[in-house]
């Protein structure tokens, strides 16, 4: 499947998706050798709903923005993959280097600033990932150490899907790194997403459960992503996960409650790289089955496309950077927020208007550019009316997106 991972500005259609994890007590109190500062660990239930953000490309928006306006406390950032020239070394995207990288680490830094938290994604659809370049689960896992160990991590990702999840070597590197790392790292939170299918998961996808049945290898859960394959709507993707949750049953010898406490939810909002629709009132069904049978995860892809295009359909194609469906800002984050056992705020956050000058027409304004970014407190005039911005923004209709719009409607000119 393809998530639409490599629909970036800049980022090649090898971009993947890539988590790195750890805990302070592993790495000891002090910082390490060129690590980041870290952070509080937050509650679980935070790492098991960080929806997917891609921090340097897909028209990035602001984590610390999509805080304030949701009470999202935690980002699933991806992807770290091995270099396009070739290696086993940790880079972002194939062709950010971790070691040197300062603008991740720069955006890790603000969200922890606001008492948040950031788990890595690590392979994704297409690329080469770490565990087809190293050499064996030890240097697979060394590499990605150094993720844990640069940003402080406490949480990580392995997305194993095509076309790494076909290779039985790669696999058995990557779910044998994923061990290590829970050994030399107590506490990490640790997350491994692969393909979704009607039956659950396809072939590969029950040969990484055998594979990680047969090195004693649990994580906190695996995820499934039931989108690209045929689905469509809520209904479709809860019989997925039922039809998961037996797959774990009979694999590991797990019972009911206890498969669904190791399970977990991957969507895609809005419209998906094959066509299918997922809209808001699909993720509230699924959201409410993740809940009501005691699920351990519940993520999206992405943040980046949580955000309505211009036309809202984009002309019946998808996007990367937008959700294809009519939506607010951040739609799609609330459902994680939720899932988390918090409450979003029940009206986005909001700038007290000033008033306008009496009797003053459009002329005393801008006129609203879809390509122009803004910010709180901004004002604009679109169809005849003027428009206040409730926080950040960028490419947005006024009076599309209805009351959880940013735009407030603050009368006619």
């Amino acid at each position: 499947m393809n998530r639409l991972k490599a629909l970036g500005t800049g980022v090649a259609a090898a971009a993947l998706a890539v988590a790195g994890l750890g805990t302070a007590a592993a790495l000891g109190t002090g910082q390490a050798n060129g690590a980041e500062p870290a952070a509080s660990a937050l509650s679980s239930n935070w790492y098991a709903a960080a929806p997917y953000l891609m921090p340097l490309d897909n028209n990035p928006p602001d984590a610390t923005a999509i805080m304030d306006a949701t009470g999202l406390k935690a980002f699933q950032l991806a992807f770290i993959l091995a270099p396009n020239g070739g290696g086993c070394s940790p880079t972002w995207g194939g062709t950010s280097a971790v070691s040197s990288d300062t603008s991740v680490a720069g955006t890790i830094a603000a969200i922890r600033a606001k008492g948040g938290d950031v788990s890595v994604s690590i392979g994704g659809y297409g690329g080469t990932k770490l565990g087809q370049a190293c050499s064996d689960a030890a240097s697979t896992a060394a590499a990605y150490q150094q993720v844990v160990t640069k940003y402080q991590l406490k949480a990580i990702d392995f997305d194993l899907e095509e076309p790494e999840y076909e290779n039985t070597a790669a696999v058995a590197n990557e779910l044998g790194a994923a061990k290590i790392l829970q050994q030399n790292n107590p506490g990490i939170y640790i997350s491994v997403t692969t393909a979704g299918t009607a039956a659950g998961t396809g072939w590969f996808g029950q040969q990484m459960l055998d594979e990680a049945k047969s090195i004693g290898f649990t994580p906190n859960n695996f995820s499934i992503m039931p989108f690209d394959g045929g689905f469509n709507g809520a209904a479709s993707q809860t019989a997925a996960l039922t039809a998961f949750n037996g797959l774990l049953q009979t694999t590991f010898g797990w019972d009911a409650a206890t498969a669904y406490a190791h399970e977990g939810f991957s969507g895609m909002n809005g419209r998906s790289d094959s066509g299918e629709y997922f809209y808001q009132a699909d993720f509230q069904t699924v959201l409410d089955y993740a809940t009501s049978h005691g699920m351990g995860r519940f993520t999206f892809w992405s943040l980046n496309r949580d955000r309505q295009c211009s036309p809202p359909d984009n002309n019946g194609t998808t996007s990367g950077t937008c959700s294809s469906v009519t939506q607010g800002a951040w739609d799609f984050a609330k459902y994680s927020v939720e899932f988390a056992g918090a409450t979003p705020p029940s009206s986005p956050p909001t700038t007290p208007p000033t008033s306008p000058p009496t009797g003053s027409g459009c002329a005393s304004v801008p006129a609203w550019s879809a390509s122009a970014v803004y910010t709180g407190g901004n004002e604009v005039s679109y169809n005849g009316h003027k428009w206040l911005a409730q926080w950040w923004t960028t490419n947005e209709q006024p009076g599309t997106t209805g009351e959880w719009g940013v735009w407030k409607d603050e009368g006619a000119c």
